[in-house]
């Protein structure tokens, strides 16, 4: 595939970014956060505009543009499932699902992102997935510092959930792997503008700390990482989610989130950890992406799966 942008995706997201300047930002999500809320006005924009339309089965590129806006929306801290109900519930499900959507497996007590919020849920059982449309009093809200809202789901919601059929497991696992990725190189690219833009701005010994060689190749290197996961789910996305690329892809990003969680932390000093800067809207949601699907563990054990087969 061609990595350059059309004018097409360039118009969109251009779109994308005017609306985001009004509904999103780390300020508004850390308001968000401390009430443990959703941001339904960013939900109602999006949808509006239509931008939650574009994974049109017809469409060749449905995938890659729509996954191009989730890693807008992440890059502008979001507090939307947009990238579980615009992408993931309309691939494994091949329809529009009400949302807001919380993706959920393994434990039904463990907390999800959008958990107490949604008004649909996706149930990832072994090799089925699963559906079920949620009701008052089916999940209650649990406080985090991970920069998202998340609930814990009874798990008789998940007993009488319905089935989508056989390999609907696949399909909304690797969906949701291709999300995980897109929503990592948003965050993972917005994380580093602003710890690049901080050490611009911070002086040393007379200088700004980003002209010291040493932390350019920190920031370098961050940056590689940021631009090979960036590739790596847009290819993934483009191809309709195979399982070896979708794996790839999220197994690529998430470790390399590990990496910029680290750098950017490290690079902007003790500021970094505090609330009243902008960093910790980002990179502590790296690390709730990282729980999802067993994390870069289990992303590397499907690629390897995939590749090799299972011994």
């Amino acid at each position: 595939m061609n990595f350059e942008l059309d004018d097409d995706q360039r118009e969109i997201l251009g779109a994308v970014a005017s609306l985001l300047e009004r509904h999103a930002g780390p300020t508004r999500a850390a308001a968000l956060a401390q009430k443990i809320e959703y941001d339904h006005a960013l939900d109602a924009a999006l949808g509006e505009a239509g931008f939650d339309e574009a994974m049109d089965p017809e469409s060749l590129d449905g995938a890659l543009i729509t996954t191009l806006i989730i890693e807008a929306i992440a890059g502008a801290a979001g507090v939307t499932s947009f990238a579980a109900h615009a992408l993931v519930a309309r691939a494994a499900s091949g329809r529009a699902l009400p949302g807001p959507v919380a993706l959920g497996s393994g434990d039904a007590g463990t907390p999800i992102r959008f958990g107490a919020h949604a008004r649909t849920l996706l149930w990832l059982d072994g090799d089925e997935a699963r559906l079920t449309t949620l009701e008052a009093g089916d999940a209650e809200a649990v406080a985090s510092n991970f920069g998202y809202p998340l609930g814990r789901v009874d798990r008789n919601v998940i007993e009488r959930s319905e089935s989508l059929g056989p390999q609907s497991g696949e399909r909304l696992r690797s969906w949701w792997r291709i999300a995980i990725a897109a929503e990592a190189v948003g965050t993972m690219s917005a994380a580093l503008d602003q710890t690049a833009a901080y050490l611009k701005d911070r002086k040393q010994f007379g200088r700004a700390i980003a002209s010291f060689q040493a932390v350019q190749h920190r920031l370098a290197e961050c940056a590689v990482r940021v631009e090979g996961s960036r590739l790596l789910v847009y290819e993934a996305a483009y191809q309709q989610a195979p399982e070896e690329a979708s794996a790839c892809a999220a197994a690529h990003a998430l470790e390399s989130s590990r990496l910029l969680f680290r750098e950017t932390h490290q690079l902007s000093g003790a500021i970094g950890f505090t609330r009243e800067h902008p960093l910790h809207a980002w990179s502590m949601r790296l690390q709730a992406l990282g729980t999802e699907l067993s994390g870069a563990t289990g992303h590397r054990r499907a690629l390897a799966a995939a590749r090799w087969g299972v011994a």
